[in-house]
């Protein structure tokens, strides 16, 4: 990326750092194949400002005035910098640098990818089997006579965006499975990711199915029926739809929709109403639009903005789960439209809610290595990792880390970990520091051959945690 650097040094700018001070600082700015770092001129303090070019948002480039040339650099984490160049030539210099530095067209550009560890060949591979899923569910008890491994999807056979590995009912065959698949959007059939050893009662995910008006599938309905049979204690499963129902209702038209219930016997439908990633990223970014003269106004435009119902909705999700899990002893079948955004963010909350141990730091970790990471979240477009379609970004993790803290403010001593570990959690999804959330799915990163690459960051994001 250093061919991108138009002027790696320029002298006597000036900084504002608005997330810790409104004052200024002169020093040197530099600009780096992957930083953007600022060095205060007093020789007592040298203090540096370091900037990850894959964590920058924008850079705007306000009128010029009698005093120089402003740039304001607004990052994915919500820092806002502004500098103040001398010259007009550098600051047109630095802003077209910027411009391309933070928009990197091919993952070979990203940081995690362009670094040459130090980390000799025994401590990279400590660090790739630092999580590993099949232990979690051996932990959970899986498998056992109820829930089986099944190579269906070897070599993503069935679903590329699925992980290879993947546990079924046992009474599920090899037909029902391909025949589910085929009933279902982007071929995601519904599979398990959590099991509750107490009710044995699970949660299992999917897509919506390809219903349409009238459509069924014989094999889709007995995969649902193999999921009710998998928990010998209750007669029927819960269907949770995570949508509105009018979007729901929406995607028959278009062949898709939700599952009807004279089909299906033995299930209950259940729409939770968490609105799609366009309503999401608009959400959020009224929030970062806020100008904050009083903490009167602040709070107004956070109302207005719908952030926090949104937030709501998500923990209704993960409630409604939790407690037919729990209370109940009811499996319950997890999705949005293609099951990769709302149904991580419901199975994923739920987890935490009914298990303690993914209220610690390691537990984390692996509920968004499984839910997340490995069933296919589409983390290089909803957090624009690679220059693309912008109505694609959408902050849907950020809504689980904010749900995950806003009950750790409220039960504090049930979690191990603080709100300094989410959001160091956060800014790894956005950074491309580590190679964990590259890509969209398992086999994308197995293609890109960094499946496993940057583990050493989750250990590394729990010490910084204190």
């Amino acid at each position: 990326m250093m061919e991108h650097i138009r002027t790696p040094k320029v002298e006597n700018v000036r900084l504002i750092d608005r997330t810790v001070s409104r004052k200024a600082t002169v020093g040197t700015l530099y600009l780096s194949a992957t930083h953007t770092i600022f060095v205060e001129n007093n020789p007592e303090t040298r203090k540096e400002t370091w900037v990850l070019h894959s964590l920058v948002a924008s850079v705007e480039r306000p009128p010029t005035t009698p005093s120089g040339s402003h740039l304001v650099i607004r990052t994915k984490n919500f820092q806002v910098l502004e500098l103040l160049v001398p010259q007009e030539r550098d600051a047109t210099d630095i802003h077209a640098s910027l411009a391309r530095l933070s928009r990197p067209e091919k993952y070979s550009e990203l940081y995690c990818l362009s670094i040459n560890p130090t980390a000799n060949k025994e401590e990279r591979e400590e660090s790739w089997s630092f999580l590993d899923l099949q232990a979690d569910y051996r932990r959970m008890g899986v498998p056992n006579n109820l829930w089986v491994g099944t190579p269906a999807n070897s070599e993503y056979r069935v679903c590329d965006t699925y992980p290879s590995e993947l546990f079924v009912p046992k009474s599920a065959t090899p037909p029902v499975i391909v025949g589910s698949s085929k009933f279902r959007s982007r071929g995601r059939f519904p599979v398990l990711t959590y099991f509750h050893q107490d009710t044995l009662a699970s949660i299992c995910r999917c897509s919506q199915p390809l219903s349409g008006f009238s459509a069924r599938s014989q094999e889709d309905e007995q995969m649902m029926q193999a999921i009710m049979k998998a928990n010998p204690g209750s007669e029927y499963i819960y269907v949770v739809d995570t949508r509105p129902k009018l979007n729901a209702m929406a995607n028959r038209a278009a062949g898709k929709g939700y599952e009807n219930e004279d089909h299906y016997t033995n299930i209950k439908l259940q729409f939770i109403g968490i609105e799609n990633i366009h309503v999401m990223r608009n959400s959020q970014q009224k929030i970062i639009d806020i100008k904050t003269p009083s903490m009167g106004d602040f709070l107004w435009g956070l109302e207005s903005s719908g952030w926090l119902k949104h937030i709501k909705a998500v923990l209704d999700a993960g409630v409604f789960i939790a407690k037919a899990v729990a209370e109940e002893g009811v499996s319950v079948v997890v999705h949005c439209s293609d099951g990769w955004d709302r149904t991580a963010q419901a199975c994923s909350l739920a987890s935490v809610l009914l298990d303690p141990y993914y209220r610690t730091m390691k537990g984390l970790m692996l509920l968004i290595e499984r839910d997340w990471v490995s069933f296919g979240h589409k983390f290089s477009h909803r957090y624009n990792h690679l220059d693309g379609d912008p109505k694609e970004v959408s902050p849907v993790i950020d809504q689980f880390v904010e749900c995950v803290w806003q009950l750790s403010e409220q039960f504090p001593c049930a979690f191990e970990f603080n709100e300094r570990f989410l959001i160091q959690l956060r800014r790894h999804v956005y950074s491309c520091q580590y190679g964990n959330f590259l890509g969209n799915s398992q086999k994308e990163r197995r293609d890109m051959r960094t499946l496993g690459f940057g583990r050493k960051m989750l250990q590394e994001s729990s010490v910084l945690a204190g």
